[in-house]
């Protein structure tokens, strides 16, 4: 008794100088292998945030509330952080101020430096930003906990599968583990290598107490995946071979059935968030764009910049982060992870476009960049030449200079050549700002020309966008399409396989004949080429799946069809028999998880189908005609203005025309030339129209990155397209009403 008293006084002064040693952290040594493996599959964004709390931390320790401290000490261990709370609350302070100050510099010290008044707005705008940064920045830990929840959920079917088909011939609870974290990929896989690695470096005396402690981090999140780890474990200690297979199995039904239940719970709570954001994210700001164009007419004081952080920089930035807050909370299914991952048949293409050895990044660029040109050529004009301007004439005016087709150039300080002028290139006008002073400043360009120039502006950023990923993904789709056909009907290809093995028939025989009895069958094919390769290469049944150069996977890349193989090569090393039951399994798997995908994308068909027509037709419809009445509604302001002005230098300023020039004068046309304007819209639709196609690829797809390539490419193309003409078209005609009404200026 007085050894182990002695024991525990020791063990206590080791932990206490190890934890001094630490700096505090109650953290286990970490062993060379798992830093390697940390820093391989944990995504980038987490090490930059670690370096940032660990910096911050260094600069201005701040310690977090006692209450809250172990449920962030929880967070940060779940996702694998590198840093302590007092880190985490160091950077959400230290950040927003530094964003504050280097914006307030920005926008309002450094011009009134230089001699300008600055913006008080964006400089006021940013500091609200960061008082509002704290909070979320203080709860990044918990955003990144719940995310890594969420995914690692997502393949805890495929992890208790992997268990249950190795502890079938290896009744070794450590080995099955490991086996499972090798074909996993991240974040479970790297889960599943901390409980292995805990005891490696001895912070836990057994597997089952580094078991228990990480299946405690899952109580009220996944008790279905504690309740079947519980029955594999009590598979070690039965009596008997027939009572072992039926834990196991019992293990599989209980998470198959759990989370199939779990998914349709999961699908009926996502139709309520997906149909909030849909309104009060996409439908109500779209709708707020036919307010818009009043308000800017009445409000002398509203800039185009105020436009552009209210609409390209707040409302997407709202939309997005919701959007993928209900895309964390997906249910798992069939297909809900990204077969082309990781995979060297898929990428961009190796000859480029058309070819050439042009990158689809090159190319992208190259296009943008022309377009992008043309669409800010009003602005290099009126930089160029500030006071000479192209009008087109209602009736012929001799004080006009050189005329080029129906537009002559004019001398805008002139007021003799603007006379009777209908249509304009850039079209600059003075603003009143203050109408006891009387100053005012240049605001522009409101012209038609230049405003169905500013088109090619989205035009650039959206076709761009959309060359960039149809480039990337067009070798890749044909591949794809091959591999969801084969995922299809890969299950019933994979009970044949496994009923052949169970014949007593050696696995390099069982692929030819099932390849003969699935003739023009893309599984047949599959099969084939495995069988080839065997009897004409030489190669094993593990090459002639597996070999980077010949393995007939590279032809069918995909997630399921690669673990699949993985479970049949590894159960094959203990026999046929073993084999069979181990790919029968997995046939059922899929045959469960397809059901599941099938029901989910069935709850959600009426949101994605709302959600699709908002990308391919309202979106681009409603804004292209809120840009047309815009368009119009300055032109004939501007133009009522500008008779209004006449009228009163005609009549001496006489007490009326006074009143109507003071009335017309605050709203002459609007604060924000069509020009900015329209480029606001303009990218406000392509924003809002990539963030759906993320949405609804997520919705419909998961993780899938190659099939959100692939819609992006054809979308973002098709809608942007579809926005520039119907704007160009609206425009043009709304522009010769507002002519007809008002003729001439």
């Amino acid at each position: 008794m007085v050894d182990q008293d002695v024991y525990e006084e020791l063990r206590k002064k080791y932990v206490a100088k190890l934890r001094e040693d630490l700096g505090g952290q109650e953290q286990a040594p970490r062993t060379r292998q798992y830093e390697e493996f940390r820093k391989e599959y944990l995504p980038k964004p987490l090490s930059w945030y670690e370096k940032a709390c660990n910096v911050s931390a260094g600069i201005l320790s701040m310690s977090p509330d006692k209450k809250k401290r172990p449920e962030l000490e929880k967070a940060i261990a779940i996702c694998h952080l590198q840093t302590t709370p007092e880190g985490v609350t160091s950077f959400s302070f230290l950040a927003p101020i530094a964003f504050v100050l280097l914006a307030v510099s920005a926008f309002l010290l450094v011009p009134m430096a230089l001699g300008s008044s600055g913006s008080t707005f964006l400089a006021f705008y940013a500091a609200i930003a960061g008082l509002i940064l704290i909070y979320p920045l203080g709860r990044i830990p918990y955003f990144l906990s719940n995310s890594w929840r969420m995914r690692a959920s997502n393949q805890m079917v495929l992890c208790i599968f992997y268990i249950v088909t190795y502890m079938r011939h290896t009744s070794n609870l450590e080995l099955a583990i490991d086996f499972a974290a090798e074909h996993l990929s991240a974040p479970l896989s790297l889960d599943m290598k901390k409980i292995i690695w805990n005891i490696e470096t001895e912070k836990y005396g057994s597997l089952r107490e580094s078991l228990e402690e990480y299946l405690s981090t899952w109580q009220g999140w996944n008790e279905e995946f504690i309740e079947s780890m519980h029955l594999v474990e009590s598979s070690l200690v039965e009596t008997t071979e027939t009572r072992r297979l039926e834990s196991l199995e019992k293990s599989l039904t209980v998470m198959l059935d759990e989370t199939y239940e779990k998914m349709l719970h999961y699908a009926h709570n996502l139709k309520g968030p997906l149909t909030t954001l849909h309104m009060l994210g996409i439908i109500l700001p779209i709708l707020g764009l036919v307010i818009l164009p009043l308000m800017i007419s009445f409000m002398p004081s509203v800039r185009w910049y105020h436009l552009f952080v209210l609409y390209n920089v707040t409302l997407p930035l709202l939309v997005y982060f919701i959007g993928k807050d209900i895309l964390s909370k997906r249910p798992t299914g069939y297909g809900s992870s990204d077969p082309e991952e990781g995979n060297p048949s898929f990428g961009p293409p190796k000859k480029g476009f058309l070819g050439m050895t042009v990158t689809p990044l090159v190319l992208a660029l190259f296009v943008g960049g022309v377009l992008f040109f043309i669409g800010i050529i009003p602005l290099l004009m009126h930089a160029a030449v500030p006071n000479l301007d192209f009008v087109s004439f209602s009736t012929p005016n001799t004080d006009a200079g050189s005329c080029f087709l129906s537009f002559c150039v004019v001398d805008t300080t002139v007021k003799a050549q603007t006379a009777g002028a209908l249509y304009w290139f850039n079209e600059y006008r003075s603003v009143v700002t203050d109408q006891t002073t009387g100053d005012s400043i240049t605001i522009g360009p409101f012209g038609l020309v230049a405003t169905l120039l500013s088109l090619f502006v989205p035009l650039a950023i959206g076709l761009g966008i959309g060359l960039y990923y149809k480039v990337r993904s067009r070798d890749v789709m044909k591949l794809r399409a091959e591999a969801k056909k084969l995922e299809l009907e890969f299950a019933s290809a994979l009970f044949q396989l496994g009923n052949r093995l169970a014949d007593g028939l050696p696995l390099e025989i069982a692929f030819s004949k099932v390849a003969m009895v699935l003739p023009d069958t893309v599984s047949g094919a599959f099969f084939q080429q495995v069988s080839v390769n065997i009897t004409k290469l030489g190669l094993s049944v593990e090459d002639a799946i597996f070999n980077e150069k010949y393995g007939a996977l590279n032809q069918y890349p995909s997630n399921i069809i690669e673990s699949s193989m993985k479970v049949l090569v590894e159960s094959s090393k203990k026999g046929p028999l073993i084999a069979s039951q181990a790919i029968i399994n997995v046939s059922n798997y899929i045959k469960e998880m397809h059901r599941v995908d099938e029901r989910l994308k069935d709850l959600m068909a009426d949101v994605i189908s709302s959600m699709k027509s908002q990308i391919t037709f309202l979106t681009p419809t409603i804004a292209a005609i809120v840009m047309g009445i815009t368009s119009m509604i300055t032109a004939i302001l501007g133009k009522l203005s500008t008779r209004v002005s006449d009228l009163q230098s005609q009549t001496g300023n006489v007490q009326g025309t006074s009143m109507g020039t003071s009335l017309l004068g605050s709203f002459s046309g609007g604060a924000v030339g069509t020009y900015f304007f329209q480029i606001v819209v303009g990218l406000y639709v392509v924003q809002i129209i990539f963030i759906l196609i993320i949405l609804v690829n997520g919705i419909e797809n998961g993780a899938d990155k190659t099939s959100e390539g692939a819609m992006l490419g054809e979308n973002m193309i098709r809608s942007t397209l579809t926005y520039v003409l119907l704007a160009f078209v609206v425009v043009l005609l709304f522009n010769v009403v507002a002519a007809n009404i008002v003729p001439g200026g």
